[in-house]
């Protein structure tokens, strides 16, 4: 007898859209049952962060606290309508969803007792739900990470997956995690404004974590840890440590029926008391590295942020995805900056961004550009050379009508200029990573995905991420091996 594929091989299969099967998977929403995106404390201190916000406010420490938690993951607009009003945050999330909660663990200071915290984005506030010493146990649930033992503060991020579910179904586990990259994206960017270093933490013990933080665990789980480094405090002087470590990798597994994939997923990616030892593998040159191939350089200047980050900060708040492009094409030099700034984060040190920031499993992430106007740039399929800082051209077409049909028919794809596709060789992800490299990939393919966001609206650019598509139609397109998975999908054009 044959063995199974691991479940995360299994998982992603079994959430692919295909057009013999999507029609099947879809179906029609309740809106009477649409979950709302925002948790309730009935018990707790409230500290009210709005005040903090104010620009003659000599409450410093609490300023940067309220603008961090604002650029990361607040309320950017009010839309009203006929029924409940739509609420819009700093990170974008798929459906206007948004299925992460934030919170904060306090080792203990004397502006923030200990304890834990949630943030209240609808109110801007912080409601303290618990009051006593819980530092030790976030060590302990944290493996006893590096960084945990000389910062104060953490933000801890969890996922309430029915917001999602209730419309993507067993897929949304997909968008639970590219939602929080985007989120994890902001909080590098604001953290830098406002003086704090976001440090990640992927590998943790999940059950320690979620008993932490008194989760139902039928609806809720942890699903990152950030150690909030205080850079105006000399004190936390932080040692490295991995961000990310290895599951086991389960074969033996049940018929798991539609609907019960991903709580069932989930819960077989989680690290117990006793990870694996990772062995991180060396790395590796850049692919597709043809002597015959167009190969374009893409150093560019600095896109610049202006007076201390100012920009990025309207940035973040200015944010929206597009809706359509007018078709018109992009400028080589354009592409070059987005390029640049998501990419090659140490040429921005000067405008005081971290020149390094923290991803789980980057290494493992490919970047491939499906170019269909860019003034200077011929169209076709590039692979993306970080390294080599260069595009290298592997297919030679327009492919407009391909990518309309496999982003589902949205006109993001046939009307935009390029098309930036994030992909992993899933299998040899499993290998080093365990079953829980899926939720490291989507993470930090969510993170690259809103660099790119900033970027393109800085720039006056459109740009738009799509998170369904017919994925194996991908690998037909850009012509490259069917083990690599799709994982995001980031449309860039002119707005319409």
């Amino acid at each position: 007898m044959s063995q199974q594929p691991s479940i995360t091989q299994h998982y992603h299969e079994r959430t692919k859209y295909d057009e013999e099967t999507i029609a099947s998977k879809s179906q029609g929403l309740d809106w009477s049952k649409q979950p709302v995106p925002f948790k309730e404390y009935k018990l707790g201190k409230i500290i009210d962060l709005k005040s903090y916000l104010q620009e003659d406010t000599t409450e410093v420490w609490w300023k940067r606290l309220s603008r961090l938690l604002l650029s990361s993951y607040g309320l950017t607009a009010r839309i009203d309508t006929i029924g409940a009003p739509i609420y819009l945050r700093a990170a974008p999330s798929a459906g206007g969803l948004y299925p992460a909660e934030i919170y904060l663990v306090s080792r203990g200071t004397p502006l923030l007792p200990p304890g834990l915290y949630n943030y209240q984005a609808q109110t801007h506030s912080l409601v303290h739900f618990w009051e006593d010493e819980v530092w030790q146990s976030l060590q302990s649930a944290c493996c006893w990470h590096p960084v945990l033992q000389d910062t104060q503060i953490a933000i801890a991020i969890t996922a309430v997956f029915h917001r999602s579910a209730w419309r993507y179904q067993d897929r949304a586990y997909r968008r639970i995690f590219l939602d929080t990259g985007h989120l994890l994206g902001n909080l590098e960017l604001a953290g830098a404004i406002n003086d704090f270093r976001p440090h990640l933490i992927g590998g943790f013990i999940d059950e320690a974590v979620n008993n932490l933080l008194y989760l139902d665990t039928d609806n809720e789980g942890a699903i990152a840890i950030i150690g909030l480094a205080d850079l105006l405090d000399v004190q936390q002087n932080l040692s490295c440590g991995l961000t990310a470590l290895a599951s086991a990798i389960q074969t033996d597994y049940p018929a798991i029926p539609d609907g019960q994939l991903l709580p069932y997923y989930h819960k077989a990616t989680a690290i117990d008391s006793n990870p694996p030892q990772l062995e991180l593998s060396s790395a590796v040159e850049d692919k597709y590295n043809f002597p015959f191939c167009l190969k374009v350089p893409t150093i560019s200047a600095p896109i610049d942020w202006e007076g201390k980050l100012e920009k990025l900060k309207q940035t973040i708040f200015q944010r929206r995805s597009t809706r359509a492009y007018n078709g018109e094409n992009l400028t080589l030099d354009e592409l070059k900056a987005l390029l640049d700034f998501t990419y090659q984060p140490q040429n921005y040190i000067d405008q005081e961004l971290d020149g390094a920031p923290d991803y789980f499993a980057l290494q493992l992430i490919e970047t491939f550009i499906a170019v269909s106007g860019v003034e200077g740039l011929e169209s076709g399929c590039y692979y993306y050379a970080p390294k080599s800082q260069e595009l290298r051209q592997i297919r030679f077409k327009n492919f407009r009508r391909e990518l309309h049909f496999l982003c589902l028919g949205q006109d993001l794809g046939r009307d935009a200029a390029a098309v930036v596709f994030h992909t992993a060789d899933l299998k040899a992800a499993i290998a080093q990573y365990g079953d829980r490299v899926y939720r490291y990939l989507h993470m930090d393919a969510g993170h690259l995905g809103q660099r790119l966001n900033l970027a393109a609206i800085r720039l006056g650019l459109g740009v738009s991420g799509i998170g369904g598509f017919f994925d194996d139609r991908v690998n037909e397109v850009l012509g490259i091996p069917v083990d690599e998975a799709a994982i995001y999908i980031t449309t860039l054009g002119r707005p319409r």
